[in-house]
């Protein structure tokens, strides 16, 4: 399992998917180009000393990505998603691709994921926090792909 960040703009959501991936033991591949400076005060300031612990490979573009990524399917978390994330079978590895906060992704980057999946939300919400969404999703995808079972329980060293 994976997490992919499509050219992240706001360093503190940043941080904290390196923070969620670092506690899980996800790599996390960033596209670029970002909205901000990777080494961003405000990113290691939401990642505390978590981030030195996440395994995180940059890539100078989509086209790089795609290239170089890792097996497995990519599975897109939109808001124009047709699948909801909790009727979907995940595999361990598929990554999990976020889009920019301010725009998503390009339509051809959408149309090149192998799975679009939406989680659920009331009427009239326009979105979840990128992190949130990433958070749910992820813990479900642990949960069916046995994740959970490689990581210690609490106080296990």
């Amino acid at each position: 399992m994976r997490i992919a960040l499509y050219q992240p703009d706001i360093p503190q959501n940043a941080g904290a998917i390196f923070r969620l991936a670092a506690c899980l033991g996800i790599p996390v591949d960033v596209i670029e180009p970002c909205g901000f400076v990777l080494d961003d005060r405000r990113l290691r300031r939401v990642a505390m000393d978590y981030g030195g612990h996440a395994e995180i490979v940059r890539h100078a573009s989509w086209n790089t990505y795609s290239g170089a990524r890792a097996a497995g399917r990519v599975v897109l978390l939109t808001t124009s998603g047709a699948i909801r994330f909790t009727d979907f079978i995940f595999e361990p590895s598929d990554t999990l691709l976020l889009g920019r906060e301010s725009a998503g992704v390009p339509e051809s980057v959408h149309q090149a994921a192998d799975a679009r999946l939406i989680v659920p939300m009331a009427p009239g919400a326009r979105s979840l926090n990128v992190v949130t969404a990433a958070a749910m999703v992820l813990g479900e995808a642990l949960r069916q792909t046995g994740g959970y079972s490689e990581l210690p329980e609490q106080g296990e060293t």
